[in-house]
């Protein structure tokens, strides 16, 4: 059958993949790269090969229009609200009084919401194991998109899911238990079962056992989590190759020992392929592995094995290159693919693929995650091996035999391995930020390393394509330009200023308030707003170093995050006002950071862009609350900004008896919007043309008031709470942009 293609199979996987992304993530640098290699086409190949090789990409054209329009007919087709719905049970997460879900109703999915009323409810949901019907009543909600240049598109990745909807579950009227209908109802269920199962096992050897066999993390695992997303190794957790060839390698040996023939053996192997990867969540990477398997059994190897698993993927998985992992699980098995280890020992097979794999898909790490830990490569090749060889092999034979015995003795050997792990973390504890490279450098990034690797015998152009890779790495690194950014950090306040020449100040970080003392088992695990907001930016940016950090006053929405911050971001120094330093608790907080800490006073600067901003208030030593507000002016490019912090109408006063010519271009108005600041005299001798608002989306106070909209409707009001981040960018003037 390949002999019938007009192209070989990588040549024509090639083109359909350019194809994929142009319908599904337009950019003018994939139309340049796709009409180019028509280009090539035409030019390489004879007219009756060119003819039928568009034949074919005509046909998925077709295929991947019909798949655009099926998601716009899903998402026009969602009711308003839903009276039941059946639980998935494999994707069953309770985080203190949160209970959330995947599940069905009248052909959709969902993810849903519900927030448990009692321990006896929290219990009954954390054990269960069973695939039930909830009558409920429910609202839909469209899922939140993209609050952040370049951040996170939860309503996009919730898309490659099949999910249109959040349902918000108000009350559960009743519980039914049901039999499940299809063999993936089965699977699930009793993924779900095995995964409690192993959650019977003490910390840490039952997060290994739940993520190594089953593909599953609880919450609880979020501290050695974040630890291995910063050493770079948290995709050992991501079930591939490693996994599937461990179990195949297994269910294969098992059966030839018991005399059954190669082919048949072959052909067992895709009922278990079907049952692994459903008791692994179906998850891209596992699938790709196992198809891997079954195309190799048939024959095929190498670039021809990659390429029909990629086409086939887009019939079983159509959405797989809309996530990460997706595209990242295919990068690893293109490299693989091209690269050969045969005849190395083991050790050096394993060395050898973590360094191909690690720089060749450098480009696509920083694209997704804009920072890399060169530790990675050691821990990947060390910790695979272990995995590999006794890890997986020790976990599967505790699971396996945990219904006759509890093997918890070897637990110590996964306490030791944090161990060893937090002192690696300790020893490297940031990782490198090289920025997020756009749709065009991402392209010449990826070709300029093909070629690298394709001329790399060849000392004249190794050289000069070392230095056109490594130029690109300087412009992901180094955005040359200047920017103000009021970033989306919900409710509270984070300004990053920037000039081209990488000087960084940022007014503020951020933090989460805390309402009341609750009870501890409505406790909740969850991330500091800055590790979903703040710091993905900063590192999108290119930006491993604050010089500045200027905390206006002590409020937790303006400063509750500056030791997140400090973790992953080196801090030049921390700029406060006096009256801050009255506060015992935040000194206490500062002093921890072990960072070098200035108390700014009116009439201070602080250095951007060629210019300054200047402190204007406050005069006096304060109390470190919305009237004590550090207030910084100053003319940047061509506009005049006033950052106010929570300044409200006693402060304003005070800022213009002592400053009664003031007046500014752009404003960021004090306490995210509040009826207590921008009174209507300040607002008139200041007379801004634009006016910034930083307010959580839905907030509690519900920031911002009217009555402050209304002073401000003179001027062009931006507010993150409906659009998103606000960026100010450009060389000599501003162009304003938002994320909405």
């Amino acid at each position: 059958m390949i002999s019938r293609l007009p192209l070989k199979p990588i040549s024509l996987a090639f083109f359909i993949v350019q194809l994929y992304f142009l319908l599904f993530s337009w950019s003018i640098a994939g139309l340049g790269l796709f009409v180019f290699s028509l280009l090539c086409l035409w030019f390489n190949q004879d007219r009756k090969n060119v003819l039928k090789t568009l034949v074919i990409l005509s046909l998925f054209s077709g295929y991947f229009a019909y798949l655009r329009h099926d998601e716009t007919v899903q998402d026009k087709a969602q009711p308003s609200q839903l009276t039941s719905i059946q639980v998935i049970p494999d994707t069953i997460s309770v985080n203190g009084d949160l209970l959330s879900f995947r599940g069905k109703s009248q052909g959709q999915t969902y993810q849903a919401f519900y927030p448990l009323k009692s321990q006896d409810e929290q219990k009954r949901f954390t054990d269960l194991n069973k695939t039930v019907q909830l009558n409920v009543k429910a609202s839909l909600e469209i899922p939140d998109g993209q609050r952040n240049f370049g951040g996170f598109n939860y309503r996009r990745y919730l898309k490659t899911q099949g999910i249109y909807r959040l349902a918000r579950i108000e009350q559960i009227q009743s519980v039914r238990v049901i039999s499940p209908r299809t063999p993936v109802e089965w699977l699930q269920e009793k993924r779900r079962q095995a995964i409690l199962l192993s959650m019977t096992f003490p910390n840490p050897m039952r997060h290994y056992m739940s993520g190594l066999l089953f593909g599953y993390l609880d919450k609880s695992f979020e501290e050695m989590s974040d630890l291995y997303s910063s050493l770079g190794i948290i995709h050992l957790f991501a079930l591939s190759g490693m996994q599937v060839g461990f179990f195949l390698g297994i269910f294969r040996y098992f059966f030839l020992r018991l005399g059954a023939r190669r082919d048949y053996v072959a052909w067992l192997q895709v009922p278990f392929s079907f049952v692994y990867a459903g008791m692994t969540g179906f998850t891209v990477s596992v699938v790709r592995s196992l198809l891997q398997a079954i195309l190799s059994n048939l024959g095929l190897k190498k670039l021809d094995n990659f390429a029909a698993t990629l086409l086939v993927c887009f019939f079983i998985m159509p959405n797989f290159l809309q996530t990460t992992g997706g595209i990242l699980s295919f990068a690893y098995a293109f490299i693989l693919s091209m690269t050969s280890f045969e005849g190395l020992s083991k050790v050096k097979q394993i060395a050898g693929q973590t360094v191909s794999i690690t720089f060749g898909v450098l480009p696509l790490l920083m694209r997704y995650f804009a920072s890399f830990q060169p530790l990675s490569i050691v821990l990947t090749a060390l910790l695979g091996f272990a995995f590999d060889l006794v890890f997986l092999p020790l976990l599967s034979l505790v699971f396996l035999l945990a219904p006759l015995v509890r093997l918890s003795f070897v637990n110590p050997l996964f306490e030791l391995l944090e161990v060893l792990l937090k002192g690696a973390g300790a020893l490297f504890p940031r990782q490198l930020v090289f920025g997020q490279p756009s749709s065009f450098l991402l392209l010449a990034l990826l070709l300029g390393l093909g070629f690298l690797y394709d001329y790399h015998k060849r000392k004249s152009w190794r050289r000069g394509l070392l230095v056109l890779v490594a130029l690109l790495f300087f412009i992901c690194k180094n955005p040359l330009t200047n920017e103000v950014t009021v970033v989306d950090i919900g409710q509270g306040d984070s300004i990053l200023l920037r000039d081209w020449r990488g000087k960084t100040v940022l007014i503020d970080t951020g933090g989460k308030v805390e309402f009341g003392v609750k009870e501890a088992w409505r406790k909740r695990r969850s991330d500091a707003n800055a590790e979903r907001t703040l710091l993905p930016y900063l590192k999108n940016r290119g930006i491993g170093k604050i010089d500045q950090l200027v905390l206006t006053h002590t409020d937790t929405d303006h400063m509750g995050d500056m030791e997140v911050v400090a973790r992953q971001v080196k801090v030049g120094e921390v700029l406060v006002s006096q009256g801050s330093l009255t506060n015992g608790d935040f000194v206490k907080r500062l002093n921890a950071m072990k960072l070098r800490v200035r108390a700014l006073s009116a009439g201070d600067r602080v250095p951007i862009m060629g210019s300054s901003l200047q402190v204007l208030y406050p005069w006096e030593v304060g109390d470190g609350k919305n009237n004590d507000s550090l207030v910084l002016y100053g003319k940047l490019l061509d506009k005049t900004f006033l950052f106010t912090g929570d300044l409200e109408e006693a402060g304003e006063k005070d800022l213009l008896s002592a400053y009664p010519n003031l007046q500014v271009d752009v404003l960021k108005a004090g306490h995210h919007g509040s009826k207590g600041s921008s009174s209507p005299d300040f607002i008139k001798q200041l007379s801004p043309s634009v006016s910034l608002i930083s307010a959580g989306k839905n907030n509690r106070y519900k920031h911002p008031h009217q009555e402050t909209l209304e002073r401000l409707k003179e001027t062009t009001i931006y507010r993150t709470d409906e659009q998103g981040a606000i960026r100010f960018s450009g060389w000599r003037n501003w162009k304003i942009e938002t994320v909405r």
